[in-house]
């Protein structure tokens, strides 16, 4: 094989034009589909509107050498990138571009699939729903604005127990096309069941409310639902008002959406990497871009900061290294660092002090590190990497 072929890339499609179809997901689709789902026969997309004035990347004039480490061998972010399956990847410091790559034929008009991503994104539009009085408290129960789950299990649930995904409702989430995500998914993309349905048929309950981190998509999707039923307006519009404009994004952004016209609130949020590179810069000045605040730094410091979650929601407590804060991970390090994550490598890492972020869309085989722990490890050691060479900070705990 060619010393400059990518990882797998006749698997993926290569040979076929890295083609688009219904299987989105299936290997040789992937690709291609998760960078246009929009143009994928079959999915339902809403756009989101992007304003007139762009917030300027520029480059840095002279980039540094960025290196890592891992399994005790040092490589260089071409290596990386010969090693993984990445589509797309962005580096930022202080908002000026250090590193763009884009593989697998890929450019920078492509509009990348976030899957669990977009989590993330729906906690930005709560902050500012609960900032605009659309939201009263977040200690209100999920029923109180999405009424059709009125009385259900997660509508009986605070949205702030939701937002930490510590309802204690029980619900499967794999990635074996048997759990429960499966079924909530299929709801989504077929209508029949009801994605209501799906979500009132969840009934039982492991742990008290508010007490346990469970990865758990179904919260995310019901936190959409109140945002809907709240303001009466689409995930699209909300997002386009309230983020995309204000936040000078670059190109038009698109939700997919259910057969109910809802969108996919835990999973299909699609932009630019430039765009997601602008998402993670708005974390990084705590919801500001020049002198506007455009999502309230004090619900984004609940929603990342490790000293404002119960113990339980800490790093190496939640989980055996990230902790979870409002939808988003966070990392087991003493200056304030965090993630957007999803399925198959897709992440955004944000270190706010050091004005440092990191954005990857990557096709990975499996979806998760349980299943293949290999990738995802390399994907936190290039983190780490990235933060040494250019000025980050890296203790931990």
């Amino acid at each position: 094989m060619p010393a400059w072929a990518e990882p797998d890339e006749e698997a993926l499609g290569k040979p076929l034009g890295y083609p688009m179809g219904p299987r989105w997901s299936a290997m040789e689709n992937r690709v291609g589909s998760w960078s246009a789902l929009h143009r994928v026969p079959g999915v339902l997309t809403q756009t989101v509107s992007k304003g007139q004035a762009v917030w300027p990347l520029s480059k840095a004039a002279e980039p540094p050498l960025i290196q890592y480490r891992f399994r005790n061998i040092g490589y260089t972010l071409d290596e990386y990138l010969e090693r993984r399956r990445i589509t797309g990847l962005l580096i930022l410091k202080n908002g000026e571009i250090v590193a763009e790559r884009y593989r697998y034929g890929r450019t920078e008009d492509a509009r990348f699939l976030s899957f669990s991503m977009a989590k993330s994104v729906t906690s930005m539009l709560i902050g500012t729903a609960l900032e605009r009085g659309v939201i009263a408290s977040l200690d209100e129960p999920a029923g109180q604005y999405a009424k059709d789950l009125a009385g259900s299990a997660y509508g009986d649930t605070p949205i702030r127990h939701l937002l930490r995904m510590s309802s204690g409702v029980t619900f499967t989430e794999r990635y074996d096309g048997q759990d429960d995500v499966s079924k909530l998914s299929y709801s989504f993309a077929t209508g029949s069941p009801s994605v209501v349905s799906v979500l009132r048929s969840f009934s039982n309950r492991h742990s008290p409310s508010g007490q346990k981190f469970v990865y758990a998509s179904a919260e995310t999707e019901v936190l959409g639902r109140v945002l809907t039923a709240a303001t009466g307006r689409s995930m699209a519009d909300l997002t386009s008002e309230w983020l995309w404009k204000p936040m000078g994004a670059e190109q038009d952004a698109f939700w997919c959406h259910g057969r109910d016209r809802q969108a996919g609130a835990y999973f299909c949020f699609n932009a630019s990497l430039r765009d997601w590179g602008r998402l993670g810069a708005l974390m990084a000045n705590d919801g500001k871009v020049g002198d506007r605040q455009i999502v309230s730094a004090e619900y984004l410091r609940d929603a990342t900061e490790v000293s404002r979650q119960p113990a339980a929601f800490a790093p190496y407590k939640a989980t055996p290294y990230f902790g979870y804060g409002y939808q988003f991970w966070l990392h087991p390090l003493k200056e304030r660092s965090f993630a957007f994550q999803g399925v198959h490598g897709q992440s955004v890492f944000v270190q706010p002090a050091t004005g440092i972020v990191m954005v990857q869309t990557a096709v990975y085989a499996q979806a998760s590190g349980y299943q293949d722990p290999e990738p995802y490890a390399e994907r936190t050691a290039l983190w780490m990497g990235v933060l040494k060479s250019l000025g980050g900070r890296t203790e931990r705990y």
